[in-house]
């Protein structure tokens, strides 16, 4: 595919949810980190949703989810005060991941507690394009019309990338790699930090 010129990103409803939570299903299924948590696929099917739900916490109530057009792509944002929800994260995992995966999660929470902010800021715990889409554009739209609302904050924005092949992307937007998340046999997850840019009227 050469591109999706009649991408449109728009703030999800919550009759959006659902079409939302599939195209982040799709586009983790081949996640490096994800997966490594969660490698049996009928398990992964199943306990997915529910942990994209629980990443993204309030973004779908507090308007700061967004959507490509035919449900190409979402991104789940939190503005300044918004979290995940960790009780239901660390749940899920605790009832799902093996073992292995589970002596090192501990670890792995620690560290991604350490690199987050503890300024304001925006925080992107999860972006993703159905497989079909990617590499044509929506990725990139999705990136862009959220950073609008960042920039009209004038606040940094943070993410954590799971996927090496994104860090281009999230480069060419703004973010920089501070560090390196890893624990065990894990792959490696890079903290993400994008300076604040006030947008000048």
């Amino acid at each position: 595919m050469n591109g999706r010129r009649d991408t449109i990103i728009k703030i999800a409803q919550t009759s959006d949810e659902r079409g939302a939570i599939d195209a982040l299903t799709l586009a983790f299924s081949t996640d490096p980190m994800v997966r490594w948590s969660l490698p049996d696929p009928v398990v992964y099917l199943a306990t997915f949703p529910s942990i994209a739900k629980a990443f993204g916490g309030s973004a779908f109530q507090g308007g700061t989810a967004y959507i490509a057009s035919g449900f190409a792509g979402a991104a789940l944002w939190l503005p300044p005060g918004a979290g995940s929800d960790e009780e239901s994260l660390k749940r899920l995992f605790d009832e799902n991941v093996g073992d292995d995966v589970k002596e090192n999660l501990p670890a792995i929470f620690e560290q991604m507690e350490k690199f987050h902010p503890t300024e304001p800021h925006w925080y992107l715990p999860m972006i993703g394009v159905d497989p079909a889409y990617q590499g044509t554009g929506v990725g990139s739209a999705l990136m862009a019309e959220a950073l609008k609302a960042v920039d009209q904050d004038g606040l940094i924005a943070y993410l954590e990338s799971s996927n090496p092949r994104n860090i281009s992307l999230y480069e060419r937007h703004g973010f920089e790699v501070i560090g390196e998340i890893q624990s065990g046999c894990s792959p490696v997850v890079h903290p993400m930090l994008r300076k604040a840019r006030r947008i000048i009227r």
